[in-house]
């Protein structure tokens, strides 16, 4: 009641006097995003709720910021990008505020004095005709609250369009194998509820939504599934927190969201979307290895960057032994550049990277695949940079866990060209000699070891290094949420010429498991022989640059 606002982990501000009169310019964090959720008047619906269910003082005060939003932000607004953002948020709490009046003063018609909140909901509503977001996720709430409109204030216009905008929007939203076109995991998870709220929105209204929305939600649950980690985790890709994935019981991923403990695991092991996605892991649990202890990993590939995306193809992430391998390095939100421009860019995936050239945003073929009972293989390639071509062979192997890439590029002219293996926050890598690197938690019974093995030729001096909460270049950072930053180490394996192969083994074991491994040719085919902690595992690359479990 005293006009203070609070939005993520920034400090409540007062923004008013303490009766309603707010200075709807203030932003003292030169934030956009708590600009725009001040805009949202989402703020007040605690208020809107006391007085729906009685409280005379505070419906009289969430009316009067109400009010004081719409005198000093007259229609159109949208040269201010923060109320022109939160205009389908603010239309949906004028909405609530429009059945909180009705039900404090038991009323079914809206007095007369109230008539400026009708007017508000109306240019609410042209301003949505005139200004959608399209068939993503911003337009998708528009047509949402532009329905409410039209269906609270019976315009029958306003329903058509909002009706006509989502048949459009669900099938660009959600492909017909379930991925989502933002680009990024969390706004998968986002959607999934925010379909659902379309759907309601519809049948609350007395409109059948039809089978479209739930079939392609349904698929969309079985993509949330896939990327679930067996940690209950989100893969982090793209716009996307470290986050639990949200459990709905009845859903496709109920049994991933539970950790196996409720619904029904997925029928695949590993799903390929064409979107861009594969999604693997050894399992989903069993009476002899629990969800938690299965391995699992991402690979991405696919379109042009967009949306939410990152430039990220060819990127990996990867858990094994109750714990994250390998990560992403997260999401800043919008506000600083700098950051943002870094976590979206190649050097804060797990890719093969030419520094000194800049990214060409390229779309990446998924060439080849083989899914097999111990080991996955994959082949993606592009072209990252001008006059660079690039091909990634990827190899997953399951008892032992073991990661293995072969990165080959060519380029015009010589470059230097780095693998990047990002890592946990928690661990510490530190370089030993010129091809390996050791992750590990002080105290914790696991380790990471990585290895570049000298294939096609000698490892040259500096060929692994370890960057450690570098600020400039920025390097080894994770961000788990917009506002929390972390030093992590990222190894950096690197060649330089016109023609380089990075040969990369990620290998997840116990503290004091020894790692070693011994190379041999059989005819044309280089073959790795590992000791992983007393387990032996081969694997092999063929004169076609093809890799095998041997």
């Amino acid at each position: 009641m005293n006009d203070t606002f609070i939005w993520s982990k920034f400090k409540a501000t007062k923004v008013g006097d303490g009766k309603g009169n707010i200075n709807w310019k203030a932003n003292p964090y030169k934030n956009p995003s708590w600009y725009m959720w001040l805009h949202s008047l989402r703020w007040i619906g605690q208020g809107i709720t006391a007085g729906s269910n009685g409280d005379k003082a505070a419906l009289a005060h969430v009316t009067a910021i109400t009010r004081d939003w719409v005198k000093d932000n007259p229609y159109s607004w949208k040269a201010n990008a923060g109320a022109h953002e939160a205009t389908m948020h603010r239309t949906n709490v004028l909405l609530c505020l429009r059945q909180a009046v009705l039900k404090n003063l038991k009323v079914t018609t809206l007095p007369s004095s109230y008539a400026w909140l009708d007017a508000a909901l109306i240019n609410h509503a042209k301003f949505m005709v005139a200004n959608w977001g399209g068939p993503g996720n911003h337009g998708t709430d528009e047509s949402i609250a532009l329905f409410g409109v039209g269906c609270t204030l019976n315009r029958s216009d306003y329903k058509k369009t909002a009706q006509d905008r989502l048949a459009k929007g669900i099938t660009t939203a959600i492909d017909a194998q379930g991925a989502t076109n933002e680009q990024a995991t969390g706004y998968a998870q986002f959607n999934y509820t925010l379909w659902g709220r379309a759907e309601a929105a519809l049948q609350n209204c007395g409109v059948n939504p039809g089978t479209t929305i739930k079939a392609r939600r349904a698929l969309l649950g079985t993509f949330i599934a896939h990327a679930t980690t067996p940690l209950g985790m989100l893969h982090q890709i793209g716009d996307t927190e470290y986050v639990k994935t949200n459990n709905a019981a009845g859903s496709p991923f109920e049994y991933a969201a539970t950790q196996g403990k409720a619904g029904k695991a997925p029928a695949d092991r590993v799903k390929i979307y064409s979107a861009g996605y594969v999604f693997g892991r050894s399992g989903w649990g069993s009476p002899q290895t629990p969800f938690a202890s299965e391995s699992a990993y991402s690979l991405r590939f696919g379109p042009k960057r967009a949306l939410h995306g990152h430039s990220d193809h060819t990127s990996l992430t990867y858990q094994a032994r109750g714990r994250d391998i390998l990560i992403d390095p997260g999401y800043a939100g919008y506000a600083n550049k700098t950051w943002r421009a870094w976590l979206t860019g190649p050097a804060a995936h797990n890719v093969m990277t030419t520094p000194k050239l800049a990214d060409t945003n390229p779309v990446t073929k998924l060439t080849r695949s083989a899914v097999k009972p111990t080991n996955d293989f994959y082949e993606l390639s592009d072209a990252p940079a001008a006059g660079v071509t690039r091909v990634r062979s990827v190899l997953v192997l399951r008892k032992p866990d073991v990661l293995v890439t072969l990165d080959r590029a060519t380029a015009k002219t010589s470059q230097q060209f780095q693998t990047l293996w990002h890592l946990p926050a928690d661990q510490r890598a530190t370089a030993s000699g010129r091809g390996t690197a050791v992750a590990k938690k002080s105290g914790d019974n696991n380790r990471t070891v990585l290895i570049q093995l000298p294939y096609k030729g000698a490892l040259p001096a500096g060929a692994t290094q370890v960057k450690t909460g570098q600020s400039n270049p920025i390097q080894g950072w994770h961000l788990p949420h917009i506002t929390t930053r972390k030093a992590a180490s990222t190894v950096v394996f690197s060649r330089a010429g016109k023609s380089v192969s990075i040969l990369s083994l990620v290998i997840p074991t116990r503290a004091n498991g020894a790692v070693t491994y011994k190379v041999r040719s059989v005819g044309t085919t280089y073959v790795v022989d590992l000791t992983i902690d007393g387990t032996k595992a081969s694997f092999g690359i063929t004169g076609g640059g093809t890799l095998v479990r041997r």
